[in-house]
């Protein structure tokens, strides 16, 4: 099975390279923007502006693959409000060039999506709930929903929340090491506690887009950790893995923080349909805890 990938250099991106870089009946492209930054040894590349329709055509139509999982987006929320224009080209106007390419191969399109598209007032939400988004960042990526929806190939929507993980000289933090630095550090956090979500380990989301993959599993599947927590909850969690003081966490709320895009508030997923139809089996949160506390210890000179 020949599969091209977006986005190989994000933290998503970078765990799928390395899983679908294992499996003996995967033959891999990786592509971004770019040259790749990934770890692993042997990997196909290829340089890939998903903006730029013609180089989008080029690759796609060299390679014919039988899938394309499509990870490559504008996520920074607050940015994609303010420059709109460079969220839209990202998020939306890349999906249409990938989809006609996809459409003259009839390549099975994987997209990746967000709880964002949902409004936050009723969570956790099913792949049937109702879209309304509060932000930009939500606007452009259900408007790409709808694009790979109206396709003429093959189509899988994977939308998930919160995603979190490592990867070698990453250059985004999360809130496992932001919570743990700072602790450590002997700083005091403020913490929101109004704000629910389902964090989603990144190694637990490439696993969900292999299976929707390798199954040619049409449709909307929510693929997502099983634990509805807070910032808060997450960042104590933290603090008791690594035995931190957490007295040094305090609880706050976002009306607190000025920010120019809005959140939803309670978003998270119902997950039982990837568990039940794909066999789909996410981590704890405390189990994604211990196994970034792992690799951490693994990248130690």
């Amino acid at each position: 099975m020949k599969i091209l990938v977006t986005g190989a250099n994000g933290l998503l991106g970078q765990k799928l390279v390395k899983l679908l870089h294992q499996q003996q009946d995967v033959e891999l492209l990786a592509t971004s923007r770019g040259s790749g930054r990934f770890s692993e040894k042997g990997v196909a590349y290829a340089s890939l502006d998903i903006e730029n329709r013609e180089n989008v055509q080029e690759v796609i139509n060299r390679f014919k693959p039988h899938a394309i999982i499509h990870t490559a987006a504008m996520t920074n929320v607050d940015t994609c409000e303010q420059e709109r224009e460079a969220c839209w080209r990202a998020n939306v106007t890349a999906v249409e060039n990938l989809v006609e390419a996809a459409e003259a191969q009839q390549s099975f399109f994987v997209h990746l999506s967000t709880d964002f598209i949902f409004s936050g007032d009723s969570g956790p939400y099913s792949e049937e709930a109702e879209a309304a988004p509060v932000n930009h960042y939500g606007e452009s990526k259900l408007a790409a929903e709808k694009v790979v929806q109206a396709s003429k190939t093959p189509w899988a929507i994977v939308r998930t929340v919160l995603v979190y993980g490592i990867t070698p000289g990453m250059s985004r933090s999360n809130i496992i090491l932001w919570v743990k630095n700072g602790l450590e550090s002997g700083k005091t956090l403020q913490i929101v506690d109004d704000q629910l979500r389902s964090p989603t380990l990144a190694e637990d989301l490439a696993e969900g887009c292999l299976l929707v993959a390798k199954n040619r599993a049409e449709g909307i599947w929510h693929i997502s950790g099983k634990e509805m927590l807070t910032p808060y909850d997450m960042a104590i969690k933290t603090a008791d893995f690594f035995q931190l003081d957490k007295s040094l966490i305090n609880r706050t709320d976002s009306t607190q923080f000025t920010q120019p895009a809005k959140r939803p508030p309670k978003t998270g997923f119902i997950i039982t349909k990837a568990v039940e139809r794909l066999g789909y089996k996410p981590h704890s949160f405390e189990e994604g805890i211990a196994l970034l506390a792992e690799q951490l210890n693994q990248d130690q000179p």
